[in-house]
């Protein structure tokens, strides 16, 4: 150790900071960034899905089956008919059943399934869960509720963390003061251009109002084309007769 070292032994620890504090910053920058893969993957599938969710079903998949048994006869009773379609197709005690004709209906609580007793064909339509996606929008959606919520505020900090670290990681011309700056006041933009030419939740609040008015307005039927138009009568007033001129 120098002498200057050893008689000022807090500005030698200054100086240490001051030298490797970038290198602790990109340290744990990148400690914080493993630690977050997997709930930005989550996060970010979650919200892709979610984002075209008018178009699409994100938690399950729409699916229609045929199969065949042996046909059951018009004439076995309801009850009956009912207990050998179920035995028949090895599933458990449906919802709901009911027998129209040669139909067999079965109600599940994500399947329906018609059997056509004639035939024995069999048709299910249903719903299977994408289990993914499903898990990951339940956990976007924060349904677990309490407990989930400590993780998610946990990688909302380290996403914060990851952030505001990584524009003071590197010095130079590739730093903040020169390329970083610009690149932060872009991203920054995109948001803020987008509300200024949306109009923001001011407008979207008004375009529902509307759309909300709109619907309940009853609208009078218009007319057909053979059915008369009433209209209502126009009473004209009597002609007003002047006075006459008094006598000199």
């Amino acid at each position: 150790m120098s002498d200057a070292a050893a008689s000022d032994p807090e500005g030698s620890a200054w100086m240490a900071i001051k030298k490797r504090w970038r290198s602790w910053l990109r340290a744990v920058h990148r400690d914080a960034g493993y630690l977050a893969v997997g709930l930005t993957v989550i996060y970010a599938v979650s919200g892709l899905a979610i984002n075209h969710i008018a178009d699409w079903d994100p938690n399950f998949v729409s699916y229609t089956r045929e199969r065949t048994i042996a046909p059951i006869a018009a004439e076995v009773p309801d009850d009956v008919a009912i207990a050998e379609a179920t035995k028949a197709l090895g599933v458990g005690p449906p919802r709901s059943t009911y027998r129209a004709g040669d139909e067999i209906h079965l109600e599940f609580d994500d399947r329906k399934l018609v059997v056509y007793g004639d035939s024995g064909t069999v048709i299910e339509q249903g719903r299977s869960s994408r289990f993914f996606l499903r898990v990951a929008n339940w956990l976007h959606y924060n349904r677990g509720k309490k407990a989930w919520t400590y993780v998610a505020d946990i990688y909302a900090l380290l996403l914060l963390y990851l952030a505001i670290s990584g524009i003071f990681m590197i010095k130079g011309k590739k730093g903040f003061k020169w390329r970083g700056a610009s690149m932060v006041a872009l991203g920054a933009a995109v948001p803020l251009i987008y509300v200024v030419w949306s109009g923001g939740p001011s407008a979207s609040n008004r375009a529902a109002l509307e759309a909300a008015r709109t619907e309940a307005r009853p609208s009078a039927p218009a007319p057909a084309a053979d059915e008369p138009i009433e209209r209502m009568p126009v009473r004209i007033p009597p002609p007003v007769t002047p006075p006459a001129p008094a006598p000199p």
